[in-house]
């Protein structure tokens, strides 16, 4: 999939497709500072094992760091380290159960995006 697509996407899909007085927001007048927080989401996208972490937690609805690594096939930290940085991002979300932390994507608009995307 081209950037140019996935730009697309995640701008009319994620941040906002609304109309101003007919107007769509993307012919308003628009300031660079806007647009910080969906270019630091796509950096955060822009990796092959986090892509992959999230198309399968878009697939599976749900799972623990164990299940994602024996998935991936890599080291749990190396896993971790991914999961933090999805968590940081606010593209995930966990929840502790027992000892185990259980994560899944954050938001409904996010998963419509991801799921264009595989």
């Amino acid at each position: 999939m081209s950037i140019f697509l996935l730009t697309y996407i995640v701008l009319f899909e994620y941040i906002d497709n609304s109309y101003f007085m007919g107007v769509p927001k993307l012919l308003q007048q628009v300031h660079i500072e806007d647009y910080n927080d969906t270019a630091e989401w796509l950096k955060v996208l822009a990796h092959p094992v986090r892509l992959c972490i999230l198309h399968g937690l878009l697939d599976k609805g749900e799972c623990n760091v164990g299940y994602i690594q024996e998935c991936l096939e890599l080291p749990q930290s190396t896993v971790s380290q991914h999961l933090q940085k999805l968590r940081a991002a606010k593209i995930i979300t966990s929840k502790r159960n027992g000892l185990e932390m259980i994560y899944r994507i954050s938001d409904d608009k996010l998963n419509r995006v991801l799921q264009s995307l595989f």
